[in-house]
């Protein structure tokens, strides 16, 4: 079952993907069974607006209206993290200081945390719906300078999220909730 639940994860995670994967993985996924994709973890983030967090970790209410799916699939081997963002509801342009506005923190539930790797910003697929799909491999940045002046994402490593994914969430950010619009704590380690 677990396999299968892994295929299914695997498949919704790069379906349509424009990506040349094996390229992605440096040639390095398995070509047995029903999967061309070996992941080490999974995980699926139901993002909500009521999750979200400003600076000095008060809750705000995010946007309204609005829900995010996010659906991660990881190689730690490789340092890759493919995704498949989902979002409805979303208004207001996409705002971050980071170079995109949608991302994974480090952070616990209720707290706000430094983005370690910017994604694609989803992009309209129909009426009131956006979603990114792909995948991205280590070294990463996200364009935000901590107080040394380091990039937030700079010897960020995927396995770090599999050794305490609760520690990590999910969130997109818009001009009309610039603390976040959605966002959802990595937590179970399967889709």
């Amino acid at each position: 079952m677990k396999s299968f639940v892994t295929i299914l994860c695997a498949a919704s995670i790069v379906a349509a993907s424009p990506l040349d994967l094996k390229n992605v993985l440096g040639g390095k996924y398995h070509d047995k069974g029903d999967s061309p994709f070996t992941f080490t973890s999974t995980y699926k983030v139901h993002a909500k607006p009521s999750e979200v967090v400003d600076a000095q970790n008060k809750a705000t209410g995010g946007l309204s209206g609005s829900e995010g799916t996010f659906l991660f699939g990881i190689n730690s081997h490789e340092n890759v993290i493919c995704y498949n963002v989902t979002l409805r509801g979303f208004r207001g342009e996409y705002q971050s200081p980071a170079k995109t506005a949608t991302h994974i923190h480090q952070g616990a539930r209720g707290t706000s945390g430094p983005p370690r790797i910017a994604f694609p910003n989803p992009e309209e697929t129909g009426p009131d719906t956006r979603s990114s799909i792909g995948c991205l491999r280590g070294p990463f940045t996200t364009g935000i300078k901590d107080a040394a002046g380091k990039d937030t994402g700079e010897g960020f490593h995927v396995k770090q999220i599999e050794m305490a994914p609760e520690m990590f969430f999910s969130d997109v950010h818009s001009s009309l909730a610039v603390p976040g619009a959605v966002r959802g704590q990595l937590a179970n380690k399967q889709c």
